[in-house]
């Protein structure tokens, strides 16, 4: 049957649809809704002997089709008037407008989602005519730009406004007289900003700084743990191969110390007298369940017990057998099952095959026919149109010596022009400008003083600059003299202390050894007590199985024989009482066969 499992009228597979119908059998299908029951009634159907309250008591309660109406449904549902009491009557009533497809509901509740919560709101303001208050300076800041301020944006709005206070003391932009001031003030001022400028930028490049640092920890981090990933694993293939080969060793070890121990007994030479008492007292002994390897074959001579019959070990009985057989065991019949057309898989393959055979078959004929198919002539000849000759190329006349010398006067002289204009127009900025132009001479004058003042304060930085280096040289020899005292006796000391600590790892690593050691002596110990209890145990159940096995087929054999025995007792009796019956038969014909030729004379 497995050579069959694959083949089209024995398939692997059946899929077999059943129906899902969500109405069960047992309901009735005539029901059409609630509209179709909804139908006047016909007086002539009425039974006037059925009573509402009586066994028909159903069919005048109906539950109600709006869910939820009531916790517990209700036995009979009278009938609502139509009419709302509470409605004004109808004339009075007015007509509803419509309801629009949207419409927009606002509610306020008392807690928020951060994740739905959108930009805060900033109405509009109208300021009065000459003011400007202070609030709109922050008119740059946004939600997440600024808002809500924060310690630096504090401070901002503190500079801001020292800076908007200091405007205020600013002397004048006409007044010359206090002009020197006010450029002091203005470069300290500048001075101030570049201080507070630098600061902010110390303050980004720390947290720059900062973040590269966590950057380097995490890839630092990562990288360890993924060694130690790695690490762990090859350890732990290690340890299991480690643990195979010592299981193995220690196989190996206990095999060839019982070989060792089997050889060492059989080297003493010891004879030992058999107990016969010992061994038929125990059922396991070789008396009741011997061994093979020891000779005993418990199953010699069982050829005297096959069963020799002529139809198997001849070949007439053979060929009596196989005649007696029906036709049906012989010549097995196979019915293929009629395959409908686009729904048996197989016929679907065959047809797919056969249609590719069928193309390829037309595309290898195709092939053939284009070897020997002689190119057709063209059908229609094309004329090729000729592009129009160009036009012949125009010519310029060449102006003379005399118009060329004038047009270059010309250009010169709108050259000449158009300088002058720019010069002008120089002029009268350099005229507007003057006031600016002073100024700015004026500064480039009082810079050698500045420089000056620059370079004196830069020398008096660097010489005490180099005092304090000098003071910090001299603490600097000051603590490696102190230190190097120090270290040296505190070096000999950790030396003493690391060798200390060393002598002790390992003694207390020895004397781990030492316990592992007993532990795992102790554990193979029990180990091996285990196993040979268990051996033991083993081999008294197969003792036992081995001797009802043999107790079985022992009461099988006197069965057997008993029963052959019977029948051939039953059979010889039989033919006993045949042969004294017969025997007995001829002797009564013979004596009626006398009586009857008696009688006759």
């Amino acid at each position: 049957m497995a050579y069959v499992l694959g083949l089209s009228h024995f398939p692997n597979q059946q899929i077999q649809i059943d129906s899902c119908d969500p109405v069960p059998t047992f309901m009735s299908r005539k029901w059409q809704g609630y509209q179709t029951n909804k139908q006047p009634l016909q007086m002539h159907n009425v039974n006037p002997h059925l009573a509402v309250s009586g066994g028909d008591r159903y069919k005048y309660s109906r539950r109600p089709i709006i869910p939820f109406l009531q916790q517990v449904p209700p036995d009979v549902l009278l009938q609502t008037t139509r009419v709302d009491p509470t409605m004004p009557p109808p004339e009075q009533q007015q007509s509803r407008p419509p309801t629009p497809l949207t419409w927009t509901v606002g509610c306020q509740t008392m807690y928020r989602e951060s994740e739905a919560q959108t930009e805060p709101y900033t109405p509009e303001y109208v300021t009065e005519k000459g003011t400007v208050p202070e609030l709109l300076t922050l008119a740059s800041l946004s939600y997440t730009r600024g808002l809500p301020a924060g310690l630096a944006e504090v401070e901002m709005i503190e500079r801001a406004r020292e800076k908007r206070a200091w405007e205020k003391t600013l002397p004048p932009v006409d007044d010359v007289s206090q002009l020197s001031k006010r450029r002091a003030m203005m470069e300290e001022l500048e001075r101030k900003e570049w201080v507070i400028r630098e600061r902010e930028i110390e303050k980004l490049q720390q947290v720059r700084l900062q973040v590269l640092k966590q950057i380097l920890e995490k890839r630092e981090e990562d990288n360890n743990n993924t060694n130690t990933e790695r690490l762990n694993a090859i350890w732990s293939k290690k340890q299991v191969a480690k643990d195979s080969k010592f299981k193995k060793m220690r196989t190996e070890n206990i095999k060839s110390l019982r070989k060792l121990a089997a050889e060492r007994e059989k080297v003493e030479g010891k004879l030992s007298r058999r107990n016969v008492v010992s061994d038929y007292s125990s059922f396991a002994s070789q008396v009741y369940a011997p061994q093979t390897r020891v000779g005993v074959f418990l199953d010699r001579g069982s050829e005297l017990y096959n069963v020799k019959n002529r139809y198997l070990n001849t070949y007439e009985g053979l060929l009596e057998l196989e005649n007696s057989l029906p036709d049906y065991v012989t010549q097995p019949r196979i019915k293929l099952p009629n395959l409908i057309a686009g729904k048996g898989g197989a016929k679907k393959r065959f047809e797919k095959r056969l249609k590719e055979l069928d193309d390829t078959a037309e595309l290898i004929k195709l092939e053939k026919e284009k070897q020997f198919e002689v190119p057709a002539p063209p059908r229609f000849l094309q004329k090729v149109v000729r592009p129009p000759p160009r036009p012949p190329t125009p010519s310029v006349e060449t102006p003379s010596e005399e118009d060329e010398r004038r047009e270059l006067a010309v250009i010169f002289l709108q050259q000449l022009l158009r300088g002058r204009a720019i010069q002008n127009m120089m002029q009268e900025g350099k005229e507007k400008r003057m006031e600016l132009i002073d100024e700015l001479r004026s500064t480039e004058a009082l810079k050698p003083e500045a420089e000056k003042l620059n370079r004196d304060s830069k020398k008096a930085a660097r010489a005490v600059q180099r005092k304090q280096r000098m003071m910090h040289h001299k603490e600097n020899l000051a603590n490696e003299m102190l230190e190097g005292m120090g270290g040296k006796n505190i070096g000999q000391m950790s030396d003493f202390l690391s060798k200390e600590l060393v002598r002790l790892q390992e003694e207390q690593r020895i004397h781990a050894f030492a316990l592992l050691a007993e532990r795992k002596r102790r554990t193979r110990e029990a180990e091996e007590s285990g196993k040979r209890q268990v051996e033991e145990r083993r081999r008294l159940e197969e003792d036992e199985i081995w001797r009802q096995m043999c107790n079985c087929h022992q009461g099988t054999m006197e069965t057997y024989l008993e029963d052959i025995i019977v029948r051939s007792v039953d059979r010889t009796a039989d033919e006993q009482a045949r042969q004294e019956i017969q025997t007995k038969a001829e002797k009564i014909n013979d004596i009626a066969y006398e009586l009857e030729s008696k009688r006759g004379r």
